[in-house]
């Protein structure tokens, strides 16, 4: 028997299509690398990643390991969507690997760190990743590496736990409570409804890209707070985050030791366009620790 779908009454038709192409769109709208694509990414490079992962009460938190454990440690976090793989290049670098420690990590709700499930504050995100502060620091520096919302993140967990952050890079960092876009569409999208219809990637973050904006809030008072050597990347041609977000940083953070790098023809993607900057900034931190020791 043969069916015609043109036969059918429209809203059948739809009832049928609709699911079938939500699952599609969600399987290519992951922004993450299954643990057999790491693997194989691992298998030509002279040093081996290792996944690990843990659970803080019902959540899990996955993340991506390299190197000796005996040099500061380097931890890079993401950006919304998105998952460790935006900064799996950098875990293969032979000059960071000579000189730190590399992690990168799934924020919560993202990778395989209950992967849709959002958790918009980013108190509780920075309390969730704690712990691979708390096992890798013995007494040696922690470089956090944070990229678009993975910047206000890095900057909360340095207010919070300033005896663990001993440098901060922020590469185009949504910051600024102010400078947050009145984006309508995220309200709806955030409700019940709706969100389910969305790929788990832009459901996880919509939910928190949502609440971002009083999430900043909440961290004004805190800035001084904030005592780690910090480089500030941004570009001037930055769409999504604009660049008074680092001119933000530089009048908040009074009580750490700040340097700004603005780049006139430089956007959003830094890692993937500008890695090299990421890169001296880390080396430049490192360097530094060394002789504040």
């Amino acid at each position: 028997m043969q069916f015609n779908l043109k036969k059918w009454p429209a809203w059948i038709v739809s009832v049928l299509i609709f699911p079938g192409s939500m699952l599609l769109l969600d399987s290519c709208m992951q922004f993450r690398m299954s643990n057999s694509e790491i693997d194989a990414y691992f298998s030509t490079k002279p040093k081996k990643g290792t996944l690990h992962r843990y659970e803080v009460g019902k959540r899990i938190v996955n993340y991506l390991e390299v190197g000796d454990n005996s040099m500061p440690l380097v931890v890079f976090v993401h950006g919304s969507p998105g998952s460790l793989s935006a900064f799996i290049d950098f875990l293969s670098d032979t000059t960071l690997l000579s000189k730190a420690q590399l992690i990168t990590v799934d924020r919560p709700g993202f990778g395989a760190s209950n992967f849709g499930y959002a958790e918009p504050s980013l108190q509780n995100q920075g309390a969730l990743l704690k712990p691979i502060l708390e096992e890798h620091k013995n007494q040696r520096p922690i470089i956090l590496i944070g990229h678009s919302l993975g910047g206000p993140l890095i900057a909360r967990m340095a207010m919070d736990y300033p005896d663990l952050v001993d440098g901060l890079v922020l590469v185009a960092p949504s910051i600024d409570p102010e400078l947050e876009p009145n984006e309508w569409f995220r309200g709806p999208l955030a409700t019940p409804f709706l969100k389910w219809m969305l790929p788990r990637s832009i459901r996880a973050s919509n939910d928190e890209i949502y609440k971002l904006k009083p999430e900043l809030e909440k961290m004004l008072p805190l800035w001084p707070k904030v005592r780690a050597s910090t480089i500030v990347i941004q570009g001037k041609k930055d769409t999504l985050v604009p660049e008074e977000n680092a001119y933000f940083a530089q009048k908040m953070m009074v009580n750490a030791p700040l340097k700004l790098v603005l780049v006139d023809d430089m956007t959003h993607f830094v890692p993937w366009t500008h890695p090299q900057l990421i890169k001296n900034a880390i080396l430049e931190l490192i360097e530094k620790g060394k002789h504040a020791n």
